[in-house]
C-alpha cells in the first residue's frame, strides 16, 4: 500500500486528481507474461509494486478490448470485453482489485468516435441501406460525377471516406479505413455508449480518458473543409484541409457535459479528454453551460519551444485562460509524441521531469520517461505502426513510443521470453529499472524523489503558482500553500547561469537538485534544475 498524498495542511474534499499523478502503460508494450511477445494484463499486474513505489496515484491503460489491431487497439470490436491478446474479464478484475489494494486508480481508454469495421454494429449497417442499423455509422452516396462526398482527409492520409461496393455508398473515417466514424447524431448511438461507460463504471473503474473527443460530431450537411492556406507537405497530408467542419462542433459539448453528468453519479470518477487544439477553444471543453471533462489533455509542452522565455509566456497564457474552477493539467509524453529524451537530450530530459512534476496541476507520465527512454532505431521490416507505414518518411511514426519497457538485462529485457513486437533500444542492457534502481543518481531516482516531494508538500501539489523574474534561460517559479514558499529553478542552457533569489527569500533550504546536492550560492549549473524552500510568507 502506497502512502497517502499531501501531509502539510491539504483540504482532503479535493478531489483525488487535482494533486495526483497519472502514469500511462501502453499494455502491448509494458510487460509481457506469456511468452507472445506483447504485454498484457497479468504482465502489469506483475508491474505494479514498480508504479506503486514510483509514487502516482493512478493509472492510465490504453485500449485492451476486442479489436482486429488495425490500430493497436484504438479500433474497437467490441467495448464491453477485453482482448484475448490481453487477457479476459477476469484478469481484468484482478487487475483492478490490485491497483485498487495499493491505493491506487484505474483509468481506461474510451473510444468513442469510431469502431472497429469488424464490430457487429458496422457489419449490420454496411449490410444493406435499409438496415436498423444504417444510421448509426455516416454513410453518403458518391459525389456528383462520382468520387468521395466531399473534400475530408482522414488524419492518416487520403480521403476520410471508402467505398462499399455492395451498397453504392461511401462511409466516414476520420482515421483508418477500419475504423468508422459513428453517427453521434443518432440517439440510439447516444444510449448504447452510455450503456458502454456505465458497463465499466459498475465494474469499479475509477475513470476515463476520451480518444479524440473534439472529433465526435460533425457539420450538418458534411460540406467541404477550407484549403489550409499554410500547408507545406512536410506538415502531412491531413493538414491540406482545416478541419472545421470535420471536427470540433458545438454539439460535442452536449457529449461531454452528458459523459460528465453520468460520471458524477458515480462519485469520485474522472474523465480526461484528448483534445488537440487551440488554447481558447480547448477550454470551452471544461464545459460553459454545463460541466464537461474535468481534465481536457494540455499538450503544449509537447509542441513549445523549449526555451526559457517560450515556456514562462506560455505556461502564463494556459493559467490566465483557465475558466473559473479550471483544473490545469499537463503532458509531456505519450504513445503518440518523441520520447523526452530523444527530444531534449538526457540533461535536459531530466530538467523537463522537474518541470512537469512542480507546474500547477496534474501531470500524465508516459512510461519509460521515469528511466529515461530515448531514441529507438526502428528498422524498415520492424514498422507497425500504420501511420508511419501510410506516409513513409514523413516522421510521423509512432512506434518510437512505444517500445518495450527494459526491466532488467536479462534476455529480452525481463520484457518477456521471447523477441518483443517491437525493438528494444540499444542501451536496454544499462537502461532498465532493475539497474537504475540500484543507482542513486539515476533517472528513476529523480522521478521517485520528485513524486516524494509532491506527496510532501502541498505547495507543489495544489499550490498557487506564480512565475518569478529569472536570468536569461532560466524559467523560475514559485509554488504556494498554507505559508509554505518553494521556488523552482530550471536551467534550459548547458552553461552556468545567476539564480536569482527573492528579497524575502530568507535562507533557503536545497529540497532537490537534479544534479549532485551542492551548496546554494547564487548559480545553477548548466543543464540543472533545483527546488529550494524559501523562507515561510
Amino acid at each position: 500500500m502506497r502512502a497517502s498524498n499531501l501531509t502539510d495542511n491539504h483540504d482532503t474534499n479535493t478531489p483525488w486528481w487535482e494533486p495526483g499523478v497519472i502514469y500511462q502503460i501502453y499494455p502491448r508494450s509494458f510487460q509481457d507474461s506469456d511468452g507472445d511477445g506483447v504485454g498484457d494484463l497479468r504482465g502489469i499486474e506483475r508491474r505494479l509494486d514498480h508504479v506503486a513505489a514510483l509514487g502516482v496515484d493512478a493509472i492510465w491503460l490504453s485500449p485492451i478490448f476486442p479489436s482486429p489491431m488495425a490500430d493497436f487497439g484504438y479500433d474497437v470490436a467490441d467495448y464491453c470485453g477485453v482482448d484475448p491478446l490481453f487477457g479476459s474479464l477476469a484478469d481484468f478484475d484482478r487487475l483492478l482489485a490490485a491497483v485498487h489494494a495499493r491505493g491506487l486508480k484505474l483509468l481506461l481508454d474510451f473510444v468513442p468516435n469510431h469502431s472497429s469495421t469488424a464490430h457487429p454494429w458496422f457489419v449490420e449497417s454496411r449490410s444493406s441501406r435499409d438496415n436498423p442499423k444504417r444510421d448509426w455509422y455516416i454513410w453518403r452516396d458518391p459525389a456528383p460525377g462520382g468520387g468521395p462526398p466531399n473534400n475530408w482527409i482522414s488524419d492518416m492520409g487520403g480521403p476520410a471516406w471508402e467505398l462499399d461496393p455492395h451498397t453504392g455508398q461511401y462511409y466516414l473515417h476520420a482515421f483508418l479505413r477500419e475504423q468508422a466514424d459513428l453517427n453521434w447524431r443518432n440517439p440510439e448511438v447516444r444510449a448504447a455508449m452510455t450503456d458502454v461507460l456505465r458497463f465499466w463504471f459498475d465494474r469499479g473503474i475509477d475513470g476515463f480518458r476520451i480518444d479524440v473527443l473534439w472529433h465526435m460530431i460533425k457539420a450538418e450537411g458534411l460540406p467541404d473543409n477550407p484549403p489550409n492556406p499554410d500547408y507545406r507537405p512536410e506538415l502531412g497530408e491531413k493538414l491540406k484541409v482545416l478541419q472545421h467542419h470535420s471536427a470540433n462542433q458545438p454539439e460535442v459539448h452536449e457529449i461531454a457535459a452528458a459523459f460528465r453528468a453520468l460520471a458524477d453519479e458515480y462519485g469520485d470518477r474522472l474523465l480526461v479528454g484528448e483534445i488537440c487544439l487551440p488554447l481558447d477553444t480547448l477550454m470551452h471543453y471544461y464545459g460553459r453551460e454545463a460541466p464537461g471533462v474535468h481534465l481536457p489533455f494540455n499538450f503544449q509542452l509537447l509542441d513549445t519551444p523549449w526555451d526559457a522565455a517560450a515556456l514562462s509566456a506560455m505556461i502564463a497564457a494556459y493559467e490566465a485562460a483557465l475558466p473559473a474552477g479550471g483544473w490545469p493539467n499537463w503532458v509531456m509524453g505519450s504513445h503518440d509524441a518523441p520520447r523526452i529524451a530523444a527530444r531534449l537530450g538526457e540533461a535536459q530530459a531530466r530538467v523537463a521531469a522537474v518541470l512537469l512534476l512542480t507546474l500547477r496541476g496534474t501531470p500524465t507520465l508516459y512510461q519509460g520517461d521515469e528511466i529515461g527512454i530515448g531514441k529507438v532505431a526502428i528498422p524498415p521490416d520492424r514498422i507497425r505502426d500504420p501511420q508511419d507505414l501510410r506516409q513513409p518518411r514523413m516522421g510521423l511514426g509512432r512506434d518510437r513510443s512505444r517500445t518495450p519497457m527494459p526491466w532488467d538485462s536479462s534476455p529480452f529485457a525481463g520484457f518477456s521470453t521471447v523477441e518483443p513486437w517491437l525493438p528494444l533500444g540499444d542501451d536496454w542492457r544499462t537502461r532498465n529499472v532493475a539497474a537504475q534502481e540500484q543507482d542513486a543518481g539515476s533517472m528513476l531516482d529523480l522521478y521517485r524523489r520528485l513524486l516524494a516531494l509532491r506527496r510532501d508538500h502541498a505547495a507543489l501539489a495544489v499550490g498557487d503558482f506564480a512565475i518569478v523574474p529569472s536570468d536569461a534561460d532560466v524559467l523560475c517559479y514559485e509554488r504556494r500553500h498554507a505559508g509554505r514558499r518553494l521556488l523552482i529553478a530550471l536551467n534550459l542552457a548547458d552553461a552556468p547561469r545567476r539564480l536569482l533569489l527573492p528579497d524575502d527569500a530568507g535562507s533557503p533550504r536545497l529540497l532537490l537538485s537534479t544534479l549532485d546536492p551542492r551548496p546554494i550560492d547564487g548559480t545553477l549549473f548548466g543543464n540543472e534544475a533545483m527546488i529550494l524552500e524559501l523562507a515561510a510568507a
